[in-house]
């Protein structure tokens, strides 16, 4: 634990037992808990008083003593901080609620992620609507970089005229005043696929004059480019002053362990030299994605699909059936969209009695699907997560056909804390509150009007309550919409959306706004 909190904790504990009013109120008493603060630091036995979504004392109470709304014994419990969710997707004005990820103890997600974002150029309209209609938890907006592309019309090209650049930038300063906390970039995907290393340098500039973060899906996450696609984004964080962030670190084929230790190695050198630079990571082998992803460049925009099988149909064919054996195969494609949902791509072909790579081709192609891929190794992934500055996501959503969406978080209690003894329970909430918070900037009262991501008074009321030996993910790939179990109370703003364990329809979250 850290010092600072240490002392204060320990000073509060003994200002509670001694000096208890009897007109005290609150929203929420929650008593005989045992509290993981979110730092990484010790447990300890304490209890919470919440008022208008604001934990306002911790201490020892008599519930006679207290004019409570809600008393909530959490005797044999563990109360934490809400889960942040630092790479999540979906659509806040559609499924407003999120209950997938509600269920696995997520308070705060964040939207705009692999470089495409809500709201356009007018951020603080989306913002408005969002809030409006009201949301299960807590917003995080970014603004991403290929989104920024197809607003300013920016030609499918390398090496952009400086107009478009400085369009560009505007749009994220008037996204940074409106709330969002910094940039996301999507480099292997269209659009994003055109930056140089000038472009995201330049727009990352306009990030670290307010104080944000880039995150980034790199350009590639295959074995033989993962350093170079790594150092591209260090290069940014260097030459543009902002603090830059590795979405779902991963190593496609990299079936050695140690490989992990040299893509480390590479941040912690960056760190060392002072750059600000983490990373988060999803506990599963297989990614999720359109199937453009394993499609040449040559195939894919701004290039004419039909006029390259017209004319290259040969060597398409060619680059398909190699590009998917590298991948395991196609039984390690499984699809996630209309029609072929739950099929791998090997059932597909036998189904239409043709080899993979024309199914590909003919029935497909480069923008016809998303597919959950088998193509990462768990030792690998361990590896990742082990690590202090490697904090946890979900990439998922609450309609994408991957069970990360209504897993992750529950997962990382269930196997890599309860069965394998990997990181142990009080690491495992830090690297699922405090560090994502402290790397967005969601617990600095300079940033945010109200703090959050850790136990803390002053701070949000954003809080779990949960007996881990009955934190269960139930979502598999066969039946990936399956919620999450065991997280029996679930607070968003001091407002339950989970009760005794069940899912209600209250709507508490807000639109997190950075200063």
């Amino acid at each position: 634990m850290k010092p600072f909190l240490s002392v204060f904790i320990s000073l509060f504990l003994l200002i509670g037992c001694s000096d208890q009013s009897s007109n005290q109120t609150a929203d929420i008493l929650i008593i005989n808990g045992t509290i993981a603060d979110g730092t990484g630091g010790d447990f300890y036995d304490a209890d919470l008083l919440i008022r208008d979504g604001i934990i306002v004392e911790i201490g020892s109470f008599n519930p006679d003593m207290i004019d409570a709304h809600t008393v909530i014994d959490a005797e044999g419990k563990v109360i934490s901080p809400g889960f942040i969710d630092t790479h999540s997707h979906g659509d806040a004005l559609e499924t407003p609620r999120f209950n997938n990820f509600l269920s696995m103890g997520v308070t705060s997600i964040t939207l705009g992620q692999d470089g495409r974002s809500p709201g356009g150029e007018d951020v603080a309209g989306w913002m408005n609507s969002v809030e409006a209609a009201g949301t299960g938890p807590n917003i995080v907006h970014f603004v991403g970089q290929n989104t920024l592309r197809q607003l300013v019309d920016a030609p499918r090209e390398v090496g952009l005229d400086p107009h478009y650049i400085e369009q560009m930038q505007q749009i994220i300063s008037s996204s940074m005043l409106a709330g969002s906390f910094g940039m996301t970039t999507g480099l292997e995907y269209d659009h994003g696929t055109f930056a140089d290393l000038p472009e995201l340098i330049a727009l990352a500039e306009t990030v670290a004059e307010y104080e944000g973060l880039v995150m980034s899906h790199i350009r590639s996450e295959d074995d033989d480019k993962i350093e170079e696609s790594i150092t591209e984004l260090l290069d940014q964080g260097r030459g543009s002053g902002a603090a830059v962030h590795v979405s779902h670190i991963k190593i496609v084929y990299g079936n050695d362990p140690s490989r992990a230790e040299d893509v480390l190695a590479l941040l912690d050198e960056a760190r060392n030299e002072g750059l600000a630079v983490t990373a988060d990571v999803y506990p599963y082998v297989a990614s999720f994605t359109g199937i453009g992803i394993v499609f040449p460049e040559w195939a894919l925009p701004p290039n004419d699909f039909d006029e390259i099988v017209e004319t290259r149909r040969d060597e398409l064919a060619e680059f398909l059936r190699n590009r998917i054996h590298l991948r395991n195969g196609p039984e390690a494609t499984l699809f996630g969209t209309a029609p072929w949902a739950g099929k791998t791509l090997a059932e597909v072909a036998d189904e239409l009695g043709k080899p993979f790579e024309d199914v590909l081709i003919d029935d497909i192609g480069p923008q016809g699907a998303s597919a959950a891929y088998f193509v990462m190794n768990e030792d690998v992934m361990r590896r990742f997560l082990a690590d202090p500055n490697v904090m946890i996501s979900s990439d998922g959503s609450p309609t994408m056909r991957h069970p990360r969406g209504y897993g992750s978080f529950a997962k990382i209690i269930r196997q890599y804390v309860n069965e394998e003894g990997l990181i142990t329970l009080e690491e495992a909430i830090r690297k699922m509150t405090g560090l994502p918070a402290e790397t967005i900037g969601l617990s600095d009262p300079s940033k945010t009007a109200t703090p959050r991501g850790l136990i803390v008074e002053g701070f949000a009321a954003d809080i779990l309550i949960f007996d881990p030996a009955n934190v269960e993910d139930r979502a598999t790939f066969e039946e990936p919409h399956t919620y999450a179990e065991g997280f029996e109370w679930v607070l968003v703003n001091g407002e339950a959306v989970i009760e005794n364990g069940e899912l209600n329809q209250a709507q508490p979250g807000r639109i997190i706004r950075r200063k």
